[in-house]
């Protein structure tokens, strides 16, 4: 089985040590490079493509946000996942409007290996504490940005309201009751939305429309 090539971005050098042994500890995963700093992560992903980047977002010189929109202006499939201490609100929205395959706490360093294979396969990654604020983030996004042309994705009106009560967090059962609809007929909505949309699950959905916002 070929290995999937990691580089690590950590201004933190014990940090960067042990997540090294982390993922080196998966058969199916190598640390191929390490570095410091945004400008390092910039400089080292264009040297050796990897095909994942494990990043900080609070670093010196340049931080994780501003090396992830660099490499992603270069390299528009890159897989970048950051790892970081810090749940701002402001971060979370930046990192997903940039389109990075997930956001990560340190202290959930017990499942990075589960978040890595998924990141892998395709999947967003997202910490449980940054879950728990899509919902606010959504409604705060919906708030202060202008309308989504639904129309340029084939989606209905319908179905535009059916995202934003998903983007809100609510339920199928929720949804049904504020639109009048059985749950059946939602749940088949929420089909049609994904298959158009390309997206596998409601995180994806409420990620992508926040991104669009």
């Amino acid at each position: 089985m070929e290995k999937k090539r990691i580089l690590l971005i950590d201004d933190d050098e014990l940090i960067t040590m042990s997540l090294e042994m982390i993922i080196s500890a998966e058969e199916d995963f190598e640390v191929v490079g390490k570095g410091n700093s945004g400008r390092e992560a910039v400089a080292l992903f264009d040297e050796l493509k990897p095909d994942l980047l494990l990043m900080d977002i609070r670093m010196a010189d340049m931080n994780g946000l501003e090396a992830a929109e660099s490499i992603l202006s270069k390299h528009r499939d890159a897989t970048i996942l950051f790892l970081t201490t810090f749940s701002d609100d402001e971060y979370i929205v930046k990192a997903l409007k940039l389109g990075v395959k997930g956001y990560l706490l340190k202290q959930d360093y017990k499942s990075l290996p589960v978040a890595l294979h998924a990141a892998m396969d395709g999947q967003s990654v997202f910490g449980g504490a940054v879950i728990d604020k899509l919902p606010s983030l959504m409604s705060k996004s919906e708030q202060e940005a202008g309308e989504f042309d639904y129309r340029q994705k084939d989606i209905t009106e319908k179905e535009f309201e059916v995202i934003q009560l998903v983007a809100e967090g609510l339920s199928n059962k929720e949804i049904a009751g504020k639109l009048f609809l059985s749950e059946g007929t939602v749940r088949n909505y929420l089909s049609a939305i994904l298959e158009k949309l390309e997206l596998r699950d409601r995180t994806q959905l409420a990620i992508f429309y926040l991104k669009n916002q």
